[in-house]
């Protein structure tokens, strides 16, 4: 198995409750808060420890919420690496409305990261063992230096490692433009906002993933799709995968679950068709899952068979 190092600059501690019905001037009456580690990369490298695997999760923690969900890492045994800083690790909510099942989610700013912090998280990264994939997944602080992720995705091109990157659209256009991205994995909103279009048909998706990669841009562009699964586009694979029909209960961790399951794939020798397909399980397996739940284990081996017994009838 190859070495997985997840990076995660906007962490959070998760809460996740509800509510018997929403409305204001009034107070709600919530269930006991359930608390979870939070963040892109975090949430990647809980999840492949779910599936089987292992990755070291690499993070800034600060404040007494930074230390709580460094706990809740190691409770889950997660290996994680928390660089020290000095703003306190935001909390998000994640809020259930009984009575409609319609869920909230409230997102607070991430914490800034001072000039020093950011050398020193770079300084970290760059003393590990050298890994074989770096996942960068999350959002940016907004106070990141420019030069941030160009000497990031520097340093993974002179370690030549894969690196997978998931962030937002300005985000991935910064690292696009730096070279250096092994895949991406954007939503259609942000695919449109990377090539500055409007998608308005399914066909245009593989275009302008395929656009990318002519760029040199990136290797792998994986689209995520919610219910209808992901395309996959690679120098010489254009290929949709469905995912199965599931009862949604969340869609918190569902891209991570994704992120993590095709990693982990990879990271064990999988051809890239199978990893994709292993991931839209994943992300599928977390949808059927309640409030900050990623996917679990016996859920994505299960509507992994699902997706290869449809890609086996689609090719016959």
């Amino acid at each position: 198995m190859s070495r997985i190092v997840t990076l995660t600059l906007s962490p959070a501690l998760d809460v996740a409750t509800t509510v018997p019905r929403l409305y204001p001037d009034a107070k709600l009456r919530c269930a006991p808060p359930v608390y979870a580690p939070g963040g892109g990369g975090i949430n990647v490298a809980r999840a492949i420890q779910r599936l089987g695997g292992r990755a070291l999760a690499v993070f800034p923690a600060g404040g007494s919420t930074g230390r709580h969900l460094t706990d809740l890492l190691s409770a889950e045994g997660v290996p994680s690496q928390a660089l020290a800083v000095e703003q306190w690790t935001r909390e998000c909510i994640n809020l259930v409305e009984c009575s409609s099942a319609q869920q909230y989610r409230l997102v607070m700013p991430a914490a800034r990261l001072g000039r020093d912090e950011q050398e020193q998280l770079l300084a970290a990264l760059q003393t590990l063992p050298r890994p074989d994939y770096l996942v960068v997944s999350g959002s940016l602080p907004d106070d990141l230096d420019e030069a941030f992720v160009p000497r990031l995705l520097s340093w993974v091109r002179q370690q030549r490692m894969r690196c997978i990157f998931d962030s937002g659209a300005a985000a991935l256009r910064q690292a696009l433009e730096c070279g250096g991205v092994f895949l991406i994995k954007p939503n259609i909103a942000e695919l449109s906002a990377l090539a500055e279009v409007e998608i308005a048909e399914p066909g245009q998706l593989a275009g302008i993933a395929r656009g990318l990669i002519a760029a040199g841009q990136c290797q792998v562009v994986l689209v995520s799709l919610g219910p209808q699964g992901a395309l996959l586009v690679s120098a010489d694979t254009t290929l949709g995968i469905a995912a199965p029909t599931v009862r949604k209960r969340s869609t918190v961790g569902a891209g991570d679950s994704m992120v993590a399951a095709l990693t982990l794939k990879l990271a064990a020798g999988s051809e890239l068709v199978e990893a994709a397909r292993y991931g839209v399980a994943a992300g599928t397996a977390a949808i059927i899952t309640e409030g900050s739940e990623l996917c679990r284990h016996a859920d994505t081996e299960q509507l992994f068979a699902w997706v290869q017994q449809q890609s086996a009838a689609g090719a016959g």
